[in-house]
């Protein structure tokens, strides 16, 4: 709580920075030649807003500051026909905001992968954020050739029996086609005592979207909460994702108070934007 209390004074009037390091000396450097921080793009997994309609979801979308966003299945069936798909995405067009994928989508089997990939073709979607079992992951790397849709797997942290990492994940597809990749979910690395900033360092070049939240405890009892009340250094992880030039989303999952997100996203989201404000 001291270190957030700091951080924000200091985007508030400046002359506190100093109780933060990296961003005492941001003033002191010279302008980054990568890109800006500016550029970092900003969304919303509407799992966070998994209580809500299509519409509102959107809606609280655009009230947290951003124009990004992934469907997951309440706001938009699999089973949808194209027209559903084609509402959905007018309203999308009609309010300002990028549907760029969908997620997370589970592929038990090869019937699973083509509903998935069809609904993303219908969709124009960029990607699929999904957890391929690893019976069809050779079938799931010949549906993202065939439709050039890229596949981010996603980790889920303590109990995920498959992909509890994004290196469990990368030990499985490393030799695949490179679209088939990574959204590292920042929350659940850190519940099995990882360090997510490094493993975005290690598997860059597969990572396509990441997954942004902070969690109470670095262990499997860590429980999300506000972006920079948590354990997570939150100002060295947004360091490194803009050295690394970062080109994908930063899209905050929130998974508490479900009857009530908006406030939490909205924080959240704001910590993020005066965290890259100082970069």
């Amino acid at each position: 709580m001291t270190n957030r209390r700091s951080f924000l004074k200091a985007a508030g009037i400046g002359m506190a920075a100093v109780s933060i390091p990296r961003l005492a000396d941001a003033s002191l450097v010279p302008a980054r030649k990568k890109k800006s921080a500016a550029d970092i793009k900003l969304g919303v997994a509407s799992y966070s807003l998994r209580k809500f309609t299509q519409e509102q979801a959107l809606d609280m979308t655009l009230r947290c500051g951003v124009n990004r966003i992934t469907f997951k299945s309440m706001h938009l069936p699999l089973d949808s026909d194209k027209e559903t798909i084609n509402a959905a995405l007018a309203s999308c067009k009609e309010k300002g905001i990028d549907l760029y994928g969908a997620g997370v989508i589970t592929m038990r089997t090869k019937e699973d992968a083509d509903q998935a990939f069809e609904y993303a073709k219908a969709a124009e979607l960029d990607m699929i954020i999904g957890v391929p079992y690893p019976a069809v992951l050779e079938y799931v790397e010949e549906k993202v050739k065939e439709s050039d849709i890229k596949l981010a797997i996603h980790n889920h942290g303590p109990g995920d029996d498959i992909y509890p990492s994004a290196e469990s994940a990368i030990e499985k597809i490393k030799n695949m086609d490179k679209r088939m990749g990574l959204c590292i979910d920042i929350g659940h690395t850190k519940r099995i005592n990882r360090n997510p900033e490094q493993d975005v360092k290690d598997y860059f070049d597969r990572v396509f979207d990441i997954h942004i939240k902070d969690v109470t405890a670095a262990n499997p009892e860590g429980q999300t909460c506000v972006m920079g009340r948590g354990v997570i250094d939150l100002v060295s992880f947004l360091n490194t994702v803009v050295d690394l030039n970062y080109a994908g989303t930063l899209a905050l999952e929130y998974e508490a108070e479900s009857n009530d997100p908006l406030p939490g996203m909205m924080e959240s989201l704001g910590y993020v934007k005066g965290v890259l404000a100082t970069i």
